[in-house]
């Protein structure tokens, strides 16, 4: 009797506390693994989780001999681990039909662990241990599912594929470590009413989400598609392109960005090269040193290149320029010249060039077009709030680079008040994440007064960077909103504040 309560208490607690992980996987994009790797991050996160990982251990252990233990565990899995809550703040649960499944999937497998723990005699640790292991029972559950899936996103892929071929137009394909949305926003810019354009909404750039914009914004006439395309490993973008080859194929950058999935900086550049396999025209952005090798590479290969660049001396096309301005220089001859756009990359711009001029747009035309360009929202966007603070929002897709462009521009404004970065810093850049954090927290303490730390994924990292700037003020806080009214409490109108990445909830 006593063992059937706590085994039933303990399937409760299980299925309470998977909430949290139901956001963890599905942030994740239901990747088998997510789960553990997540769980790792969390109970280690904080003394209190360590000691309550123990405590919930032991009670496993100890409910094979006195199944009341098993309660400990179920208290365990139901408020821990402290600080990932059940009900998320920037991502709210979606029962989607892929959760229900996953979710399905993972009581199955729980409830075959309990039934095995029931048929030798150990019914209370076995449901325990499915109360404190949701994160594994989730990733083993991911897995078993995952062909399933695939199969079932094969429909729309299949779909996608009719409607590329039926309205058949040029596609643009673009991935890189980063500056993927802000390129493929530029180009829609650039190519102006010359072309029927339509680009992937938003950061539709996996399998799935490629299949739906096409099947959903794909429109007769459309001249020119560009696709956004991302990845979490090598294969994926060969895939993508087998069913929607690009023409034309970009390549923005080549950096640490997820690099703990990839785990090496060339394993990165060979998944990224996959866009160029099938395409008749190459866009790289040869500032970047891989970039550079790929296009000497692909050159001897017979494909045509066009090298971009802002400092690359050897670009087809080239962004010269200095706070004030910029040229837009083809093949050695300056075309047009604009004012500098604050918060826009030149090599991001760079690319979009190569990539209008690969259509076969005049020249001359495009690059007067630069001046159009704007922020993407978001990323190194410069505003002033109603209370008088200038404020830079470079919240999204945080990487090494862009985050060393953003302190380039709060170095740059013009004010006579405090320079404050807000930041948790920089993730999923694997092993060098600690390195590079410290890096730019060093970098920080050059331009910025004050650095606010905002939970505590890098911490230790950016506080060891700050150290190297006595003078620097260093604040932690909870979380953004307390790390946002800070802000609104200190800084006046002469003040400047730069919000420097936003972690999703998932992290601690």
């Amino acid at each position: 009797m006593i063992s059937t309560l706590v085994v039933l208490l303990c399937l409760l607690a299980g299925i309470a506390g998977s909430l949290r992980w139901f956001r963890v996987m599905q942030r994740e994009h239901y990747l088998a693994g997510a789960g553990s790797r997540f769980a790792v991050r969390w109970w280690g996160s904080s003394s209190i989780n360590v000691v309550l990982l123990i405590i919930g251990v032991a009670g496993i252990i100890l409910a094979g001999f006195w199944p009341l233990a098993g309660l400990a565990t179920a208290g365990v899995a139901l408020i821990a681990p402290i600080g990932l809550s059940l009900r998320g703040r920037t991502s709210q649960l979606a029962w989607t039909r892929r959760l229900r499944t996953l979710a399905a999937s993972a009581a199955c497998i729980a409830v075959v662990v309990v039934a095995i723990g029931a048929a030798l005699g150990l019914s209370a640790p076995a449901a325990a241990l499915t109360a404190l292991a949701v994160p594994l029972l989730l990733d083993l559950a991911a897995m078993l599912v995952s062909p399933i899936e695939a199969r079932a996103a094969g429909h729309f892929v299949e779909q996608a594929t009719y409607r590329l071929a039926r309205v058949a137009p040029r596609v643009v394909g673009i991935t890189g470590s980063y500056g993927k949305t802000s390129t493929k926003n530029h180009l829609s810019v650039l190519l102006g009413s010359d072309l029927s354009v339509v680009p992937t909404p938003r950061s539709f750039n996996n399998r799935a989400g490629l299949a739906r914009a096409i099947n959903e914004n794909l429109a007769d006439g459309t001249d020119v598609f560009i696709a956004e395309m991302g990845t979490y490993g090598p294969g994926e973008i060969a895939e993508m392109c087998s069913w929607c080859p690009p023409a034309i194929a970009v390549i923005t950058a080549v950096g640490p960005v997820h690099l703990e999935r990839f785990g090496d900086l060339e394993v990165t550049l060979a998944a990224k090269a996959e866009i160029t396999r099938q395409a008749e025209r190459v866009v790289l952005n040869v500032d970047d040193e891989r970039l550079a090798r790929l296009a000497e590479m692909l050159a001897t290969q017979g494909k045509k290149v066009i090298k971009v660049g802002s400092e690359a001396a050897d670009a087809d096309i080239q962004l010269r320029c200095d706070p004030e301005s910029w040229a837009i220089v083809v093949e050695g001859v300056v075309l047009a010249e604009t004012p500098a756009i604050v918060g826009v990359q030149p090599t991001n711009v760079a690319c979009a060039l190569g990539a209008a001029m690969a259509l076969g747009l005049d020249p001359t035309l495009v690059a007067q077009r630069v001046a159009l360009l704007k922020q993407v929202e978001s990323r190194l966007g410069v505003t002033r709030a109603p209370s008088g603070v200038t404020v830079i929002d470079d919240t999204f897709n945080s990487n090494p680079a862009g985050a060393a462009a953003a302190l380039d521009v709060l170095a740059g404004l013009e004010i006579d008040g405090r320079r404050v970065v807000v930041t948790p810093g920089m993730i999923e850049l694997g092993r060098v994440q600690s390195t590079e954090n410290e890096a730019f927290a060093r970098r920080l303490g050059e331009v910025a007064d004050t650095l606010v730390i905002v939970r505590r994924s890098n911490r230790a990292s950016l506080r060891r960077g700050a150290a190297s700037t006595p003078d620097l003020e260093v604040i932690e806080v909870a979380d953004r909103r307390d790390a946002v009214a800070w802000v609104r409490s200190m800084l006046g109108p002469d003040d400047a504040v730069l919000y420097e990445n936003d972690l999703p909830d998932n992290y601690p």
